[in-house]
């Protein structure tokens, strides 16, 4: 950047200035077109703006030929109106009531392998402000995370800081984690996935929008000073690939304050509830840059700032750096001149400094003058939306056709009922099935009392409404082994799954949002999976009836050329009519009659056991019926609503032997099973649509009538009671050896407990 102040005046008298445009992570056509939008060469502050702005993270300039395919899927969901989608800072749909929810997932991965703790911290910070964003009070958070192996010294490097930075954040925010995923990989090695959600709840008449519409409204900036902290933070750092060498843009990570996060929430609602806020938007990727071009392009007019009057922790930076901070802990909304001074005796009342810096003008640019010199003059739409949009070449990986072909059908399966249960112990103690609580019992999961159900069930359950009980059931879900071998239907796999765990609760599942991880755009293999993923959630999606509202994509998931597994993580939102009659994932009481929904298949390629067991990835995923998944869906909620079913929990990863381990040492309640099929696949296969439950007594003839009636394949196979899981004819094992296995992994791992 020049040292010289650099004014609309000056850009225009030199034309031929030299431009750092490439070391700002522009490509030379996308400086070309800058000049084109502007007819003049940019000033450095826009330069600086543009950069930002027009990167993968924020423009998703190589996503969006692909994302506009959710655009077809229906916009309303099975309950009712979607009040907000794409496009938004947050899906809004409504639950009933008179009572909406938003919910949103994102991604902080490289600034969280660079500093873990802030890099996790504001990640949460920055999800909860997008849903503050939407007018809604923040309710619950969840994180689904990805590390390398647990036994590489980076893994103990980057997951007890990203832990403690998820817990440090959410604990003093106040807001329950009420669950996510663990997921150890070797790809994911050297480049960690940190997924972040938060769910808000709101009355219809409080949403709000991100515009900046009518001429003389002001813009106000309030909450944190601005820092040079996160200067080109996650814009740049999530548009680059990591290399050998390490990190090397600590600077640019964001630093975290929960506290003046948890003060801000509160004014905001304060200032919602007067009725003082016309539009409103975060700061977050991008910063001002981001705030200003978005709210003016959603406007109805232009938009003039003062930059010089925002408030600074450092005084000492330049212009560019103020439009480029990532800063967190700051909002900038819309206020109407008569509405100004109520706004800020708020903001004053709960100390949260707020400054005007400009005004809507009937004009079409966003200019921005430093201290009275005009330093931007933009089209605001060039900015914010209509950024650069690549077609980027697609192609199948050469590698898919030999990775599909080896199957763990060459692979040797167990040849005793003694090594049948080993192999089911191997599985449970292994680190994608082996208890979590080292990392959940970090996290308040029941701060606010509306929890009614967290981690390790299958999905999260918080309350909305404390009078009628109404409230939202959540799960996320990826296995990425699946979408390697097939990008395609392992998004159609994370969306059932995701889709399944939220109906086990009882719930209605209602709407999607979405965390595309993958490796660089540039790569035309990668580009397909990316593609592939896009199209299985579209069909899927389309399938179920149920709408994408919004989410992330997150590129350059790679360290030098080695590309992560494709991880297309899907969050799915359910909704409860009263939280108190939902089913849990454990049994509870003995003497229950235990049914199997569904029905197993010889489907072991990508499964824990393979992993596990031989270290293998190979073949094609489990097969996918969406409308079996549709059907069963619809059964346990007539069942849990029916008091027909007292526990349901899924089957996924590990396979039934592992959903039969979890059910039992939920409440130390055994059962003796009677497998319908082939022991070991039974046990250990990954079919798809299947759910072990429980009855109270006499409720039987009832699970089964809904079972019938949607077309849902059943089995009586034991019932509850005793202190062993025992598998007739086979084995047994006594609760106390699972849980022993299922405890021991993480703490030997993470501490040498």
């Amino acid at each position: 950047m020049t040292t010289v102040l650099d004014t609309v005046d000056v850009a225009q008298t030199s034309p031929d200035a030299e431009q750092p445009w490439q070391e700002l992570g522009l490509k030379q056509d996308e400086y070309k077109r800058i000049r084109e939008i502007l007819e003049r060469r940019p000033t450095s502050a826009e330069l600086a703006m543009y950069s930002v702005m027009w990167s993968e993270h924020c423009s998703y300039k190589s996503s969006k030929v692909h994302l506009r395919r959710f655009g077809d899927l229906p916009q309303e969901t099975p309950r009712g109106k979607q009040l907000a989608g794409i496009g938004e800072n947050a899906g809004v749909i409504d639950i009933g009531q008179g009572w909406a929810v938003t919910f949103k997932i994102e991604s902080h991965n490289h600034p969280s392998y660079i500093e873990p703790y802030q890099g996790a911290a504001t990640g949460v910070g920055g999800i909860v402000r997008d849903i503050m964003a939407m007018g809604a009070r923040p309710i619950a958070i969840m994180d689904p995370l990805r590390f390398g192996r647990i036994d590489h010294p980076d893994t103990a490097r980057v997951l007890p800081g990203i832990v403690a930075g998820v817990g440090g954040y959410g604990n003093c925010l106040g807001l329950p984690n009420i669950g996510g995923e663990l997921v150890f990989d070797e790809c994911y090695q050297g480049n960690p996935l940190v997924n972040a959600l938060c769910v808000g709840s709101l009355r219809h008449e409080d949403l709000h929008l991100a515009n900046a519409s009518g001429v003389g409204n002001k813009i106000v900036l309030f909450g944190a000073k601005t820092g040079g902290d996160g200067i080109g933070g996650v814009s740049v750092l999530a548009s680059e690939t990591f290399d050998a060498d390490g990190p090397t843009k600590r600077p640019a990570v964001q630093v975290g304050d929960p506290f003046a996060e948890k003060v801000l929430i509160e004014c905001c609602l304060d200032l919602y509830h007067a009725g003082v806020v016309e539009g409103i938007q975060d700061l977050g990727g991008a910063g001002l840059s981001c705030a200003t071009s978005e709210l003016a392009s959603a406007g109805d007019g232009g938009m003039s700032i003062e930059l010089d009057r925002v408030p600074l922790r450092d005084s000492s930076l330049r212009a560019e750096e103020i439009l480029m901070s990532e800063s967190q802990e700051r909002m900038m909304a819309v206020v109407a001149p008569a509405q100004l001074d109520a706004f800020l005796e708020i903001t004053e009342k709960w100390d949260v400094e707020a400054t005007v810096l400009g005004e809507v003008t009937d004009g079409e640019h966003l200019v921005i003058t430093w201290h009275g010199e005009t330093i931007v003059d933009v089209p605001p739409r060039s900015v914010a939306h209509d950024g650069p949009v690549y077609q980027r070449p697609m192609e199948r990986p050469a590698y898919l056709e030999e990775l599909q072909a080896d199957s763990t059908a060459r692979l040797d399966r167990p040849a005793s009922d003694e090594e049948l249960r080993a192999q089911l112990l191997q599985v449970l103690g292994s680190p994608n099935v082996c208890d979590k609580s080292w990392v959940t019992d970090q996290y308040d999961r029941y701060v606010r009392g509306n929890t009614a159900q967290a981690m390790p069930a299958d999905a999260g359950i918080v309350r909305v409404d404390e009078e009628s009980g109404l409230g939202v059931a959540l799960a996320t879900d990826c296995n990425g082994r699946f979408a390697k071998l097939d990008p395609y239907a392992g998004a159609q796999l994370a969306l059932a799954e995701a889709y399944r765990n939220v109906a086990t609760t009882g719930a209605q599942p209602l709407a999607v949002s979405d965390c595309l991880n993958f490796g660089s755009p540039e790569d035309p293999g990668v580009m397909w999976q990316f593609s592939q993923s896009v199209d299985g959630l579209t069909d899927a999606c389309r399938e179920l009836g149920i709408p994408v509202t919004g989410g992330n994509v997150s590129f350059y998931n790679q360290t030098g050329d080695t590309a992560i597994h494709p991880t297309p993580v899907i969050a799915v939102l359910g909704v409860l009519d009263d939280v108190s009659r939902h089913a849990s994932s454990g049994w509870q009481q003995t003497g229950e009659p235990v049914y199997l929904l569904g029905e197993a298949r010889d489907e072991l390629d990508g499964s824990q056991w393979s992993a596990v067991v031989h270290q293998h990835l190979g073949g094609t995923p489990p097969q996918v019926d969406l409308r079996a998944e549709k059907g069963l869906a619809e059964a346990l909620r007539e069942a849990v609503a029916g008091g027909a079913i007292s526990s349901a929990h899924d089957v996924s990863d590990g396979g039934l032997g592992v959903a039969l381990a979890e059910s039992a040492m939920a409440h130390d309640i055994g059962a003796v099973i009677n497998l319908p099929g082939a022991a070991f696949v039974d046990l250990f296969s990954e079919s798809t649509g299947r759910v072990v439950v429980t009855v109270p007594d006499g409720e039987g003839s009832s699970l089964e009538a809904a079972c019938v009636r949607y077309d849902v394949p059943f089995a009586k196979i034991g019932v509850t009671g005793g202190d062993s899981l025992v598998i007739t004819d086979r084995f047994e094992v006594p609760i106390a050896d699972l849980r022993e296995t299922h405890q021991a992994t993480l703490p030997l791992a993470l501490d040498g407990r």
